[in-house]
């Protein structure tokens, strides 16, 4: 792999991780904030999905949909449509939690579960690609 490449997914890395540990430490602060964490969660999934992408040299689409990106990662290794199910149902925390109008409350539980599909995400992802 080039060098290019590597700074590439390791800066995905970097962005998706710091989404991973705002989602943590707002799991901390209680249920209050719930709309934020799985924002965060989703971000940080989508940010492993596309440093996978970009490691398979698959084009990163500027899109938030998981369910796609696990698609395109799915091109160069069918085991992540595993992860379809998790993907389908964190990729509407992009946009939902953003604005007024579309806000809903989001139990505390849905968010811990959330920040667990993330994580499973990211888990995957970082056992495809070689350290």
């Amino acid at each position: 792999m080039d060098e290019e490449r590597r700074t590439a997914i390791q800066r995905w890395y970097i962005k998706a991780d710091h989404d991973h540990k705002t989602a943590k430490l707002l799991l901390e602060q209680g249920p209050d904030l719930t709309d934020n964490i799985c924002f965060h969660a989703q971000q940080c999934a989508e940010k492993y999905l596309k440093a996978f992408l970009v490691y398979s040299g698959i084009h990163v689409e500027k899109i938030h949909y998981l369910p796609r990106l696990i698609e395109l990662c799915g091109k160069a290794d069918p085991q992540f449509h595993s992860l379809m199910e998790d993907a389908r149902e964190i990729t509407d925390y992009a946009a939902s939690g953003r604005y007024p109008d579309s806000w809903e409350e989001i139990p505390f539980a849905e968010a811990q579960e959330a920040v667990e599909k993330a994580e499973k995400i990211m888990a995957f992802v970082k056992g495809k690609i070689p350290a």
